[in-house]
């Protein structure tokens, strides 16, 4: 007779995760995150993803210059246990430079994901995160469906508002309502 013994799974601080890295446990070609201390594999990043990450940063780019700073696939620490690596993020500029202290929540204006293969998690798992964290906006760019998904407003289950554009609309940041960014434009 089987028995079902649910094995305790070791989770790791984003200390050790970042050692890891450095001694060459982690390598550096693996796309991998740290969430809740476990370290989760990241889906391959397709053609169309791909495409439509670079045309996202050069958009919000040139059209935010000198205001924020656009980071293109790089961490953002939301606890000693979680850093995730969105595939876009606005983050505010401040005194003390990223160099010297990395980006936090408290850093992000805007969080988006591209989704080709990780629509599900980006909706569920990332969502909740991010609106845990506290992150006033996110987006899920859906590849399949060429539409954005728009999440504001977090709290502790989620984003109490959601609005999905598609076709020609166009979508804003909301901490630049002046920037208007058509979705023919990232799904050129």
């Amino acid at each position: 007779m089987a028995v079902d013994v649910a094995a305790p799974r070791r989770l790791f601080t984003r200390q050790e995760y970042l050692r890891m890295a450095e001694v060459g446990i982690l390598k550096p070609t693996e796309r991998v995150e740290l969430i809740r201390g476990e370290i989760v594999e990241m889906s391959p990043i397709g053609r169309r993803h791909q495409a439509f990450v670079d045309n996202l940063n050069q958009l919000l780019t040139v059209r935010i210059a000198g205001r924020a700073i656009v980071s293109v696939q790089n961490p953002v620490v939301l606890a000693d246990d979680t850093e995730p690596e969105p595939d876009l993020k606005i983050i505010r500029r401040r005194s003390v430079p990223y160099k010297e202290l990395e980006a936090h929540g408290n850093d992000v204006l805007l969080l988006i994901e591209v989704a080709e293969t990780s629509l599900s998690y980006d909706r569920s798992t990332k969502l909740r995160l991010y609106a845990e964290a506290g992150i006033a906006e996110y987006w899920v760019v859906d590849c399949s469906a060429e539409s954005v998904e728009v999440h504001r407003m977090p709290d502790a289950s989620g984003y109490l508002e959601m609005n999905r554009f598609t076709g020609g609309a166009p979508v804003s940041p909301l901490a630049f309502p002046d920037v208007r960014v058509a979705l023919a434009e990232i799904f050129a």
